[in-house]
């Protein structure tokens, strides 16, 4: 044990030391009577002015002085050496020592003078962490460099330290030994200090002794190992005293052996390793003991059952020191056994049922023990599953019916792909059917994700055994994707797109369907081929309009069915063509005096094929040849009506009403010339973009504005590849809809009349917002009471790439209503007050900045229900949406705060 402490040293102000200027200088510290580590520093005259040490100036650590290479008169004044304890953490100041300039002069350069320098030979610990000190005295300072003389570089780990006065190296190692060198350089000269470190390792465990206990008679090994440099030797002491080594104990590379123990081997053993580093240490009990057998700690099994025609074996391993001799018998019958002391029978059969007895004997005494063999049937698969093609909304059965021994308890399991089938969380489509000794599995109202392998598995105490069956179920195709309009023409579009699943059950046929602004819902359209078969993934749809907007998408079928359709393609336009119908019911009468009216029934806007759409009302007094014509430029105007003070009443008048383009105006224009301003962009979902901006200013050599022309590309795409949508000269926003969700598009905004499109605004930019949750709400749970509907769901969580959820819509209806009623609600609960004289239709969806997501399952709640329970689909199996007739309803809502 050792005390670290620090004895004050400080006595009265030191002798002066007096240099010339250029001159190098050592100021000795002279630490005190010590014990435990030390550092160094040194103050500048008046505390806390510490001298800071750098190219010039260096305090070792090693003998505590202050070295400073080359005096100049900024370094005159009183030096004070601080030592301080690392352990105690005191410190002790020694005197101070003036330093003073000689006025004889100035030094002269020299070449360096090393003054700090590490020994010639230096060991160093494994895992130490290795200081060198050098620095040396010169005129001009010195620079200080390291090397290793075998020219291998430093490896990261060592730092150069302190302007290079200090080289460092943490956890050394034995590749870090060798021939250090430090090199001291000036205009003048070199000098060069050299050492060895040499790398050495106190002994380490690598293997030590544990606490064990023996048999008499049994023979002892205890390994002890060591790593270290040089290799540790060994000791062995018992109880304190040397082991001496005889015939039965010996001690080879530090391992004991002692054989045929006794009761006087016991006792406390030491091993020792050391080398001339270090010694360590490891200690462990030997205790040898002496017993008659005993089963109380490991009795044999009381009973073992086993099918017929396989191994068993018996284990007969009382406690015992020394170990026993174990005899078998059955009944009174003597039976050969293993070398281990346990007894196999191979075969098995009905007849070797019965009681087994293990005799264990040493010089100590006798034990015994029993186990009695019970010999059974194997269990027989009788009616196992097969191979089964199905269709979506089946029930099937899989057979699982066995044979087997009665006196065995049984249980069935299924498994699914793999996975343990849960019966009571997928009870709306598994159910366990049949007796005791069948596991049938019934699936009801199968689906697509019901198809796989389906494994039986019947097991018993004493065997196991498994059927597995293939399961396909085939329903109608998936939607076919990527759908793409490649080419528009007036009339035709060329549509392509790839295929989707199929569902196990190979696509027959494609049908095209489009829809644009004025046609009520999807319609199918004409293709060629009029066929499209399920090789074929693209068509030309024909007999289009012109100058109409459309939308396609296509529906895959099977011989199952039709499948979903696709989702739809961008909006393109098909191109400008020349009007082919003519105004109809032209006719006219019924003005005042002098006045002619001319009525007819306007083209409507899908059959108009183009932009400057207008009319050529033509009319002249009955028997004459000169027609008088007028445009009429708005293509929603039904009538002309001419006034002249010359017409007479009731003259007849032969009319005419044709189709005109813009241009035929008499009027001259001149397309716009300045941009839309105040153009903005605004996401409203995750495909909807609305753009606004401020109208031009209207002149009269413009003419009349047609409207607004925006275009608009994504991130990805190119702007000279834009898409375009057009809007009404008196509208100054449009919603651009069918776009690709959380993307960036950008958009521009110009004007067009009959002479041309003028020039774009500035392009903005708004990204589209995520899509909403693709999962709906689950467990839909309901309860009545009176005219009370309490609902309840669980929250939906948005993935990272679909909107955050910002609250549910309920939609309700009764059933004979065909639109539903909305709450919107903030939580995951609501409540309806509700008349029961008929039923309810309810489903949750999630709302989101993006849209809504994936409504629920529809629940039917029945107008009998007035106190009730119920989740989506429990009441979804029992009542059918369309068994109820419709009825006139009143209700009232409010969400549940």
């Amino acid at each position: 044990v050792q005390s670290a402490y620090l004895e004050n040293s400080r006595t009265k102000m030191r002798s002066a030391v007096s240099v010339r200027e250029g001159q190098g200088v050592v100021l000795l510290c002279g630490p005190p009577p010590r014990a435990g580590e030390l550092s160094f520093a040194w103050i500048f005259n008046e505390y806390p002015s510490f001298v800071q040490e750098d190219s010039r100036r260096f305090v070792s650590q090693e003998t505590g002085h202050l070295y400073i290479a080359k005096v100049e008169p900024s370094d005159v004044g009183n030096y004070t050496c601080v030592v301080t304890s690392t352990v105690t953490n005191t410190q002790v100041l020694g005197s101070p020592t003036p330093l003073v300039l000689r006025t004889d002069g100035v030094m002269g350069e020299y070449e360096p003078k090393i003054e700090v320098q590490f020994p010639e030979t230096l060991p160093a610990a494994k895992g130490s962490t290795v200081k060198l000190e050098c620095f040396a005295l010169g005129n001009p300072v010195p620079q200080i460099n390291w090397r290793r003389t075998d020219g291998l570089p430093f490896p990261s780990k060592i730092k150069l330290r302190k302007s290079n006065g200090m080289i460092e190296i943490p956890n050394f190692q034995q590749e870090d030994a060798g021939l250090y060198e430090c090199i001291t350089e000036n205009s003048r000269g070199k000098n060069i200090a050299r050492g060895r470190l040499t790398y050495y390792a106190k002994p380490h465990w690598i293997q030590t002794i544990k606490d064990t206990e023996v048999a008499v008679e049994d023979t002892l090994y205890w390994d002890c190992r060591a790593s270290g440099k040089p290799k540790p030797s060994y000791r062995w002491l018992k109880n304190g005293d040397q082991l001496s080594i005889e015939g039965r104990i010996q001690i080879e590379n530090g391992a004991l052996t002692i054989s045929n123990l006794n009761l006087t081997d016991s006792g406390r053993y030491q091993c020792i390793a050391e080398n001339k580093h270090g010694v360590i240490y490891s200690s462990a009990e030997l205790r040898v003991v002496a017993s008659a057998p005993d089963f109380s700690k490991n009795p044999m099994k009381k009973l073992i059952q086993v099918q017929i025609g396989r191994t068993v074996d018996f284990e007969c391993k009382p406690k015992a020191s020394p170990k026993a001799k174990c005899s078998w018998k059955k009944g009174g019958e003597q039976i050969v056994l293993l070398k281990d002391g346990g007894l196999r029978l191979v075969n098995v059969t009905k007849a070797d049922a019965g009681s087994y007895t293990c005799l264990a004997t040493n010089q100590f005494g006798t034990a015994s023990g029993t186990t009695n063999l019970i010999v059974t049937e194997p269990t027989r698969i009788t009616l196992a599953p097969s191979n089964m093609d199905v269709t979506v909304g089946e029930s099937v059965v899989l057979p699982c019916q066995v044979q087997h021994d009665p006196i065995l308890d049984i249980s069935f399991t299924w498994y699914f792909n793999g996975t343990l089938t849960n019966f009571k969380k997928d009870a709306s489509h598994f159910e366990k059917v049949g007796g005791s000794a069948s596991g049938d599995l019934m699936i009801r109202n199968i689906q697509l994700k019901h198809s796989g392998k389906y494994v039986c598995m019947v097991k018993t105490e004493v065997d196991s055994v498994a059927s597995a069956a293939d399961l396909i179920v085939r329903g109608s195709p998936g939607p076919p994707e990527h759908v793409k309009v490649d080419e528009i023409t007036d009339t035709t579009a060329q549509i392509s797109w790839q295929e989707g699943t199929d569902n196990h059950s190979p696509v027959t046929t494609y049908t095209i369907q489009a829809r644009t602004p004025f046609s009520v819902g999807w319609q199918r359209v004409t293709t060629v081929p009029d066929v499209i078969d399920g090789k074929t993934f693209t068509t030309t749809v024909v007999d289009l309009n012109p100058w109409v907007e459309y939308e396609f998408r296509v529906v895959a079928s099977n011989k199952i069915g039709g499948g979903e359709p696709s989702l739809p393609s961008e909006k393109v336009r098909t191109e400008e063509a020349v009007p082919e119908i003519p105004p109809s019911e032209v006719s006219g009468g019924g003005g005042s005096r002098s006045e002619l009216v001319i009525t007819w029934d306007p083209i409507p806007e899908e059959l108009q094929n183009g932009e400057g759409f207008g009319y050529v009302v033509a009319f002249r007094p009955f028997g004459t040849t000169t027609w008088i014509q007028t445009v009429v430029t708005s293509p929603d105007t039904p009538r002309y009506v001419f006034r002249n003070e010359s017409i007479l009443p009731f003259s007849p008048y032969e009319v005419k009403v044709v189709f005109s383009a813009e241009e035929e105006n008499i009027t001259t224009v001149n397309k716009p010339s300045i941009a839309p301003s105040g153009v903005s962009a605004t996401s409203l979902s995750s495909s909807v973009i609305e753009v606004s901006w401020t109208a031009i200013p209207w002149k009269m050599s413009s003419g009349r504005l047609l409207g607004y022309e925006v275009r608009y590309w994504n991130n990805g795409g190119k702007e000279e590849s834009s898409n375009r949508v057009k809007a009404a000269g008196n509208e100054t926003s449009i919603r651009i809809t069918g776009l690709k969700s959380n993307l960036a598009y950008y958009t521009a905004v110009r004007a067009y009349n009959s002479a041309g499109a003028g020039p774009f605004s500035a392009t903005v930019n708004a990204t589209t917002k995520k899509t909403p949750p693709s999962q709906p709400p689950g467990n839909v749970l309901w309860n009545v009471t009176n005219s009370r509907v309490i609902l309840s769901w669980e929250e939906v969580r948005a993935m990272e790439n679909e909107s955050e959820v910002t609250g549910y819509k309920v939609l309700y209806r009764t059933s004979s209503q065909t639109s539903m009623n909305v709450l919107n609600t903030d939580k995951t609960t609501a409540e309806l007050l509700l008349q029961f004289n008929e039923d309810y239709i309810i489903e949750v969806k999630a709302t989101t900045d993006g849209g809504d997501g994936t409504s629920s399952d529809q629940i039917l709640i029945p107008r009998l229900a007035s106190r009730l329970k119920g989740s989506g689909p429990s009441v979804l199996n029992i009542f059918s949406v369309s068994s109820f007739l419709p009825t006139v309803f009143s209700l009232t809502l409010n969400s549940v705060l």
